[in-house]
């Protein structure tokens, strides 16, 4: 993690369910696990944002916010347990799980060829369904459910009113309907019945612009 990032991190004292940041102890906490632990096949980014429509590209990125980069097994479980549940962060608010440190924006040079498949989801089943595939992103169980030349780049789950939304983004939206990432999902959550599944390509969204700063907001 940049010399930069970490003073930021530490420069904040309040842990709240706004705005989920993290105290020396546990940036202490994590530093170890990445010293020593498992390493993950790739590193991954967490992030937080809130969503306010009508906001503009540059009030969008001041919202977003990177929390820390894990590279370990260990790492990753120091960060997800010191951060709010997905249950108790306010409406409106997402959290991101990235692939190395692309930012979950549309217009990400990672991003930007791809596309994100939506699944709605209960409240009930949120906390499952946003942990059970965290941990398969890491551990890449969903990468044999992807086209040779694709991945998958990123988790979200964006707290709304009524059903909560969890997104799976790719990296090739042409060869989505290749894919058996679905499959992969409805085997690891059996229980879990999603109110609405689909899959947008990020480029056909009106509102996408490569090169500006943009990002989802629903």
């Amino acid at each position: 993690m940049a010399a930069s990032s970490l003073q930021e991190l530490e420069s904040r004292e309040k842990l709240s369910t706004d705005s989920p940041q993290l105290h020396r102890k546990a940036i202490n906490e994590i530093n170890c696990s990445e010293e020593t632990g498992v390493p993950l096949n790739t590193p991954w980014t967490f992030y937080l944002d809130k969503s306010v429509p009508g906001t503009s590209a540059a009030e969008y990125e001041a919202l977003l916010k990177k929390l820390y980069t894990v590279s370990t097994v260990q790492g990753f479980w120091s960060v997800y347990n010191n951060i709010p549940t997905i249950e108790t962060i306010s409406t409106r608010y997402s959290y991101h799980l990235m692939r190395y440190e692309r930012k979950p924006m549309w217009e990400d040079e990672d991003n930007c060829r791809g596309g994100n498949w939506k699944l709605k989801c209960h409240k009930d089943d949120t906390p499952k369904v946003w942990k059970e595939l965290l941990l398969a992103a890491i551990g890449e169980q969903l990468s044999d459910c992807m086209a040779k030349g694709d991945e998958i780049g990123g988790v979200s789950c964006s707290v709304r009113d009524r059903d909560d939304i969890v997104q799976l983004w790719n990296t090739r939206a042409d060869l989505a309907d290749k894919s058996t990432v679905i499959q992969k999902v409805q085997e690891l959550l059996p229980d879990v019945v999603f109110a609405a599944i689909f899959y947008k390509a990020f480029q056909t969204h009106q509102a996408f612009e490569r090169g500006k700063v943009k990002t989802i907001r629903e």
